[in-house]
């Protein structure tokens, strides 16, 4: 338990990062540049990057063995190079420079990136990754929220501030990672079991193949549907901007509140059940929202739709890892941000095309949709007793 806490710390950093990142970039790219489109677009290169990287440095990662672990050496050496290109940010002195540090600062993350993820099924027992990965993610949530609230008060005070202080927590999370989790002591002894090269026709068996386009299909609707609500509320609802966009907090917070409850849950009823609870759950949450037209029944609907998101989220990643061996921990944690990675790339021009052409009535009911087809793959997952049996009484 305590260690699960303490890599926390690793996904703390990366969420808080991200939010940063994705929060108060686009204001110096705006000095720069008048299209949305084109700032949007740079602002999506973490996701191409995720395609391609992520997969092959996460496959990398089982394969390797070094005196510090299999995961460990990425973290020392992507978390540094992030933590330095993430404070020149603030200092660019043009477009060029700009970019230059974003690439460079994104290539770092992604170096890092899955294997901080696969660490924690790596020093986790099966029955208690759903746990694990609730409270990793409501860290996770945690940086989130203060890199908007926290990071927000420095910003004002100086643009660099916040940049600078992101890049103290990278290190710290580092430190903090390194000196407690000890790979060759910690990680279960069948993680460890080293082979030349990953069977991907074994890996890439027909439960994985439906439950990542489940998970590719899930993250579709919610990535498209967080991008676009807020010019669904003020175009549809008549919301202001500031009331629109602090509407979708209350999804945020929901799951930010209910990633651990939603751990334990998975680990005692199944991470199928809680999944398929959860599709179920927003497919009516995005059909409701359709019908309503008062800010507080919207807000409420949000609040219970990020339940149901919290009871998909936090079991997914478990459940890839679940399907699979454990010598490919890394490569599933790639496979699962590539997928999730092109859902929220496609997602937000695909709906925004939807919307140009029908309105913006028709954002809930694509999300509705794709939620549908990602609960017809689900049904067709088939599962071993051992996959999804819960977990008997411990220390949690």
């Amino acid at each position: 338990m305590k260690k699960i806490w303490l890599l926390g710390f690793g996904f703390f950093s990366i969420s808080i990062g991200w939010a940063l990142y994705n929060g108060f970039v686009p204001f110096f790219l705006n000095h720069y540049l008048a299209s949305t489109a084109l700032i949007g677009f740079l602002m999506t290169i973490d996701n191409y990057f995720a395609l391609f990287l992520q997969p092959y440095i996460g496959q990398r990662s089982d394969r390797t063995n070094t005196r510090f672990g299999r995961r460990m050496p990425y973290l020392l050496i992507g978390m540094p190079l992030a933590a330095l290109f993430f404070a020149l940010i603030p200092f660019h002195f043009n477009l060029v420079s700009l970019i230059i540090f974003m690439v460079c600062m994104n290539l770092s993350m992604a170096i890092f990136r899955s294997p901080t993820i696969a660490l924690m099924p790596d020093i986790t027992p099966e029955p208690e990754r759903t746990k694990a990965n609730g409270v990793i993610n409501f860290m996770g949530g945690c940086g989130a929220i203060l890199a908007f609230s926290v990071g927000s008060f420095l910003y004002d005070i100086e643009e660099f501030l916040p940049f600078l202080a992101v890049s103290a927590i990278f290190l710290i999370a580092l430190l903090v990672v390194f000196k407690t989790i000890n790979e060759k002591r910690d990680t279960i002894s069948t993680a460890m079991t080293m082979t030349p090269k990953i069977n991907y026709k074994k890996e890439l068996n027909s439960p994985t193949i439906y439950l990542l386009a489940a998970i590719f299909f899930w993250f579709f609707a919610i990535q498209g549907m967080e991008a676009l609500f807020t010019l669904y509320g003020v175009n549809e609802l008549g919301l202001s901007n500031s009331s629109s966009a602090f509407s979708l907090t209350f999804f945020s917070l929901s799951f930010v509140l209910t990633a651990i409850p939603s751990g334990i849950l998975g680990a005692r009823f199944g991470k199928k059940k809680m999944i398929l609870i959860g599709i179920i759950g927003l497919v009516f949450i995005f059909l409701l929202l359709n019908l309503i037209q008062s800010v507080y029944f919207l807000r409420a609907l949000l609040l219970v739709g990020g339940i149901f998101w919290a009871c998909i989220n936090i079991n997914a990643y478990p459940f890839i890892v679940s399907t699979g061996t454990e010598q490919s921990f890394g490569t599933r944690t790639g496979l699962y941000y590539l997928v999730s990675s092109l859902a929220a790339i496609i997602s937000p021009p695909s709906l925004g095309l939807l919307i140009d052409l029908f309105g913006f009535g028709i954002l809930f009911y694509t999300a509705a949709g794709s939620m549908l087809l990602a609960l017809t793959c689900m049904l067709k997952v088939t599962i071993s007793k051992s996959t999804e049996q819960a977990s008997s009484p411990d220390k949690w």
